[in-house]
């Protein structure tokens, strides 16, 4: 792979926060309202138009679905005017569609913009994953650790307590037994229902979260998507794909990966500079969601680019006919 050039990362931030805006302003109506398709589907049209307005040649890597499961933002659809960088995406234009319907925090609208041929083209099957902030030393925990020998490791890197650490993990029953192994080494756990990116995303700030790391298996795409938050926030993060049948290893084969049991690192996920956004749809740890007021919308974005390491939040108030 040649070395990808610079692709007009610093003009292109503003139009990718207007992407993930217009998204979360597209589901705002849907909040609470019980219908995740609905969300979902005025989140992706949303952000398909908005994409479609941006001077890239835009290839989506980390969509919808295959082209025959998503009529729109599916894997491998040209977006953009045809005109300026070549650019892989990977977004996730309503990311926790049930926290959205339910009115529950932490639902978000994302997307991540990197040169060409830089984000890992994951599959759609599980990712094991492990994610910490920024400030430790490389590779103070494991995939290749127990849960508990994380949690131990990482309180020997902080210098205190095993009970001073926070652990994040989603709840399901796949993780029952992580749950109990942290639980015994006195690590306190905080539980989510849906939307592992914005978990991963929220060991990068631990002393505005209280979160110090994330683990357990999710969607592979969203790990690529989570890498590019950390990417741009200083944080580490590893993640092994996860095979349950011969058909999700045909789908990996497709994507070109060959080798099933890699630890792919930060950096493997992806591999040049990325840009990313997200806007709150619900309120969360990262950003406050929708505020809809008599005559105006307003939006909190975070913004970020990894080739600076800036961090812009921003808000975003538009006039409501």
């Amino acid at each position: 792979m040649n070395a990808p050039g610079d692709f007009n990362d610093r003009m292109l931030s503003l139009g990718l926060a207007r992407v993930s805006e217009a998204a979360a302003h597209a589901s705002a109506l849907l909040i609470g309202r019980g219908d995740e398709k609905a969300a979902d589907q005025a989140a992706v049209n949303a952000m398909r138009d908005q994409l479609n307005m941006l001077d890239i040649r835009g290839v989506v890597v980390i969509g919808e679905g295959e082209r025959d499961e998503a009529p729109m933002l599916y894997i491998g659809e040209e977006v953009g005017t045809g005109q300026g960088p070549q650019v892989d995406i990977a977004l996730d234009p309503l990311e926790g569609t049930t926290l959205t319907a339910k009115d529950m925090p932490n639902a978000l609208t994302v997307i991540a913009m990197a040169p060409r041929g830089t984000l890992l083209h994951a599959p759609d099957v599980y990712m094991d994953k492990l994610a910490i902030g920024p400030g430790y030393d490389k590779d103070v925990v494991s995939l290749r650790m127990s849960p508990a020998e994380r949690v131990r490791a990482l309180a020997r890197a902080r210098a205190c307590r095993d009970s001073d650490i926070t652990v994040c993990i989603l709840e399901r029953p796949r993780h029952e037994e992580m749950i109990a192994e942290v639980r015994e080494t006195g690590a306190a756990i905080r539980l989510i229902t849906d939307g592992d990116v914005a978990g991963v995303i929220h060991t990068a700030e631990a002393e505005l979260t209280g979160i110090d790391m994330y683990m357990g298996s999710g969607g592979a795409p969203e790990g690529v998507l989570a890498a590019s938050a950390l990417k741009c926030m200083g944080g580490q993060m590893w993640g092994r794909l996860l095979f349950r049948n011969e058909d999700e290893r045909g789908r990996a084969r497709k994507a070109g990966i060959s080798d099933f049991d890699r630890i792919y690192t930060r950096d493997d996920l992806v591999t040049a500079d990325v840009i990313f956004a997200a806007t709150g749809v619900t309120n969360g740890s990262i950003v406050r969601g929708v505020h809809t007021r008599p005559g105006y919308i307003e939006t909190e974005t975070i913004l970020m680019r990894s080739k600076t390491g800036s961090v812009r939040r921003m808000l975003y108030r538009n006039p409501v006919r």
